[in-house]
């Protein structure tokens, strides 16, 4: 680490000088306005880009020894994910029905892409969503609004015998899956653009911690997809009411440990935060009541009640994951 010496010029200003390399490699002229942004650590950063707005970043694909929709469709998602403003998909020779309709497809599902100019060989995509449009605590709180919705629906369709309700819940993972995508995005454009962070008033730390909220949420929604699944294997035969009413005792406790984590996050509760940590233990017993109950049919029902019981078990896990990140974030307020 270099050292410079603060020196006092016109009696009130202080300035030090900047290392030359620095100025050679990042082009700056005399008069070149610099950006000064103070951490929060108290340390100084100092910019060349006074610009908070995102650089514009292009990332290309060559698309000729691309055979699969699914490969072409994660390789496009990763680069939204890491926060480039555009993409060009290109091919030598016209490009083939497939990705024509990837392409379609990921800028359908993904938050702001669109297609911007396309010819026989080549599709240009845009991002045409600004970060502060999306702030990230409203973000994660649709995300929860929507897993919680769907975890209710699940224990729903299982007491009201609807199967159609059931698949409605599979569909609506995707919209889960396209926000915790945006959170990602965001995430990244932070941490590579100090500046931006600056302007949405979130740190690198913070952007971390959204994601990894973010990232749990979506597997919570995951599970309660695998508690869809399955519902239909109990419907077909009737299932015992004492089993039901387990099964609904156990998802309770679940969703209230779900919203307790989130409502720690809101309040910055670290006291809330312990005591959902706690309830795990609650949890673990009744799913295990539900795995053990002795009306179980064999087979597929058996299969179907285990796989139940262990996806409510796992929302009240990733839940109580929600509640350590809370704490780990406030760490720093305690006394």
């Amino acid at each position: 680490m270099e050292t410079r010496k603060v020196q006092v010029t016109g009696g009130s200003s202080f300035v030090i000088t900047l290392p030359k390399e620095w100025i050679n490699s990042a082009n700056i002229k005399k008069n070149d306005s610099l950006g000064v942004i103070v951490q929060p650590d108290g340390t100084l950063m100092i910019t060349p880009n006074t610009d908070t707005q995102r650089a514009s970043s292009i990332r290309e694909f060559q698309v000729d020894d691309i055979s699969s929709s699914s490969y072409l469709f994660r390789l496009l998602i990763g680069a939204y994910i890491m926060g480039y403003s555009g993409m060009e998909v290109k091919s030598k020779n016209p490009l083939e029905a497939f990705v024509r309709e990837t392409v379609v497809e990921f800028t359908q599902i993904a938050i702001g892409p669109e297609i911007m100019e396309e010819t026989d060989n080549s599709i240009s995509i845009a991002d045409l969503l600004s970060p502060t449009e999306m702030p990230f605590d409203k973000t994660i709180r649709r995300m929860h609004l929507l897993v919680r919705s769907m975890h209710e629906d699940a224990l729903k369709s299982l007491k009201e015998g609807d199967e159609e309700l059931a698949e409605r819940i599979i569909k609506r993972d995707r919209d889960v899956d396209r926000l915790e995508w945006l959170v990602a995005r965001q995430s990244n454009m932070v941490l590579g653009n100090i500046s931006l962070g600056k302007k949405l008033e979130v740190t690198p730390e913070m952007a971390n911690h959204y994601y990894l909220i973010s990232r749990t949420i979506e597997r919570i929604g995951d599970h309660a997809v695998k508690i869809a699944d399955n519902v239909p294997v109990l419907l077909e035969k009737k299932t015992d009411g004492e089993l039901v009413e387990k099964i609904s005792t156990a998802t309770e406790l679940a969703l209230k440990m779900f919203n307790d984590s989130i409502m720690a996050w809101v309040k910055r509760d670290k006291e809330l935060a312990n005591n959902n940590i706690e309830r795990k233990t609650k949890l673990i017993d009744l799913c295990e009541e539900v795995t053990n109950h002795p009306s179980k049919s064999k087979g597929r029902h058996t299969i179907a009640v285990s796989y139940i019981a262990e996806s409510i078990r796992r929302t009240g896990e990733y839940s109580g994951g929600i509640s350590e990140i809370v704490i780990n974030n406030l760490i720093k307020d305690l006394d």
